[in-house]
């Protein structure tokens, strides 16, 4: 398994950790050359994060991102399910389309990957932005 977690919600966690330790306005170009990421994959994981509420945005000299709440009032699990749509661990159980895998009624495999499921929004749920800030900063 390559991983849980594509590029966008790895993104999406360290973009939003930038901006969670800067103070006022911040220039995506800035956090591009900090995070080393493109500033175009940038825009669109901010605007993931836009959409959802997580961050606000000014235009002009002066201007950029910043978050609209404090980062111990943003869980990481609100940033990954905005940029990644779901923390579902396989593709059967991801809620969010309308395809139901047609085995989930005899699938033997299907209460394990619930749990994992549960574990990892659990885990992710009860973790902020300021948990990564404490982690940084050590």
């Amino acid at each position: 398994m390559a991983g849980m977690f594509s590029t966008k919600g790895r993104y999406a966690l360290r973009v939003m950790g930038d901006l969670a330790t800067h103070e006022g306005w911040v220039s995506l170009g800035d956090v591009a050359k900090r995070q080393g990421i493109s500033r175009k994959y940038l825009d669109q994981v901010v605007s993931l994060m836009h959409k959802a509420g997580y961050v606000e945005s000014m235009r002009g000299k002066g201007g950029g991102y910043r978050l609209t709440r404090r980062p111990d009032q943003i869980t990481l699990g609100q940033i990954l399910r905005a940029a990644e749509g779901s923390l579902a661990p396989v593709a059967c159980l991801d809620c969010t389309n309308d395809e139901i895998c047609p085995q989930v009624s005899r699938c033997p495999t299907v209460g394990m990957w619930r749990d994992l499921g549960a574990m990892t929004a659990e885990f992710l749920d009860g973790r902020t932005l300021a948990d990564i800030i404490r982690r940084e900063q050590t």
